[in-house]
C-alpha cells in the first residue's frame, strides 16, 4: 500500500480527554473526535486520576465509533492502530492502550505506540502541511515544558525541560488560588488582558546563557507569597495585575530560551506545541520576536493544541514509515521519555 493511502485509527487518553481520529496518509485528517472531561473535574479544581480513568472507560468506544462514522470508513478498512502509551496518568493511559491492542489483534493490523510529547509536536504538520524538519520545538503544556531539536521525522534531541512544575501546571495552580475556574490557563490569559504586566516584578529562574532548563516552582511560590501577604495586610489584591505580571514572567522565560536555542542550533524555524500553545499572549510574543529575527514560526490550530488523537495519528504515520511498530505486550509508561529512531 502506498503511504498516502494508509488509514490510521488513533486513540488518545493520557489525561482527561478521550479522543479518536482517522488519518489518511500523513496529513489528510478525516476525523478528530474529542470528549472532554473538564465539566467533571471542575468541581475538584483539577484532574482526579481515578475519575478520569473511569470516564475514559465509558467514553472510549463511543468516541471511536464516532471517529469512524465521521471519516466514512469501517474498521475493516483501517490499516494500523495508533495509541498514546505515555507520558500521562497511568490509569488513563491503560484504557487507551487496552482498547488499541484489542482492535489491532482483532483486525490483524499493526499497532503503533506513540509518545504523547512527540504527538504534540506533530500536530503542527496537520495545521501547516508545508512544514518539514529540521526545526526547534517549544512544547508547553500542563505536564511538560521542553525544548526539542527536531532533526528529522524520527530524530529528536531534548535540549532542556522543566526541573519541577510545567508552565501549564503553574498556570492552573495560580488560577486555583486566585479563585478562577479550572482549567486555569485560559482564565489567566483572559484576566491578564485587563491588567498591567509591569505592576509586579515576579522572578525568572535559570536565566544564565546556555541553560535550556525551566523552573516555575519559585515563581509559583512568589505569586502565592504576594497573595498571602496582601491578604494578611488587608490590602485589596489586583487580580488582573497579578495575572498579567505572572504571565509575563512565564512568557519571557519561554521566549528567551526558545530563541537562544534556535540561534544555538542554527535553525531558522520555531514550532510551538502543547496546550499552552493556545495562550494568545505567548503566540503573539513569539510571532513578534521570530519576525524581528527573520525566523519562520508555526503553531497549531486551537483544537490541535489540546490533547487529541489527530496528532497521535500523524506521529504514528511517520513511525510506521520507518518500520517502528509495537507488539501486543505494549504497556502504559507514565514517565515515557522522547524516542530517537534516527531514521
Amino acid at each position: 500500500m502506498k503511504d498516502e493511502n494508509c488509514l490510521t485509527l488513533a486513540i488518545e487518553s493520557s489525561c482527561d480527554e478521550t479522543s479518536a481520529a482517522v488519518l489518511r496518509g500523513g496529513r489528510e485528517l478525516l476525523s478528530n473526535i474529542i470528549s472532554t472531561q473538564i465539566p467533571v473535574h471542575q468541581k475538584f479544581g483539577g484532574v482526579v486520576p481515578e475519575i478520569a480513568s473511569r470516564k475514559h472507560i465509558v467514553n472510549i468506544m463511543p468516541v471511536i465509533d464516532e471517529a469512524l462514522r465521521e471519516a466514512s470508513v469501517t474498521l475493516q478498512e483501517i490499516n494500523q492502530i495508533a495509541v498514546t502509551y505515555g507520558p500521562g496518568l497511568v490509569g488513563a493511559l491503560l484504557v487507551g492502550v487496552s482498547a488499541a491492542k484489542a482492535l489491532a489483534f482483532s483486525l490483524g493490523v499493526p499497532l503503533v505506540g506513540v509518545n504523547h510529547l512527540e504527538g504534540h509536536i506533530f500536530a503542527n504538520f496537520l495545521s501547516s502541511p508545508e512544514l518539514k524538519p529540521p526545526f526547534m520545538a517549544l512544547v508547553v503544556s500542563g505536564g511538560h515544558t521542553s525544548l526539542v531539536h527536531v532533526k528529522g521525522y524520527n530524530h529528536f534531541a531534548l535540549m532542556g525541560q522543566t526541573r519541577d512544575d510545567a508552565a501549564g501546571e503553574a498556570f492552573d495552580k495560580i488560577a486555583r488560588v486566585m479563585g478562577l475556574p479550572y482549567p486555569g490557563g485560559p482564565q489567566i490569559d483572559k484576566l491578564a488582558r485587563e491588567g498591567n504586566p509591569d505592576a509586579i516584578d515576579f522572578p525568572r529562574a535559570l536565566q544564565e546563557k546556555g541553560n535550556y532548563e525551566f523552573s516555575f516552582s519559585g515563581l509559583k511560590s512568589a505569586v502565592l507569597n504576594y497573595l498571602n501577604s496582601s491578604a494578611q495586610k488587608g490590602c485589596p489584591v489586583p487580580k488582573a495585575d497579578v495575572a498579567a505580571s505572572f504571565q509575563k514572567s512565564v512568557i519571557e522565560v519561554l521566549v528567551s530560551k526558545a530563541m537562544e536555542a534556535v540561534k544555538e542550533t542554527g535553525m531558522d524555524t520555531l514550532v510551538l506545541a502543547g496546550g499552552v500553545a493556545a495562550n494568545s499572549s505567548l503566540e503573539q510574543r513569539l510571532l513578534d520576536v521570530t519576525a524581528l529575527h527573520g525566523y519562520k514560526f508555526y503553531y497549531p490550530s486551537r483544537v490541535l493544541c489540546t490533547d487529541n488523537a489527530a496528532m497521535i495519528a500523524c506521529r504514528a504515520f511517520y513511525q510506521s514509515r520507518a518500520g517502528f511498530y509495537s507488539n501486543l505486550y505494549l504497556n502504559a509508561v507514565p514517565g515515557l521519555a522522547l524516542t530517537d529512531i534516527e531514521n
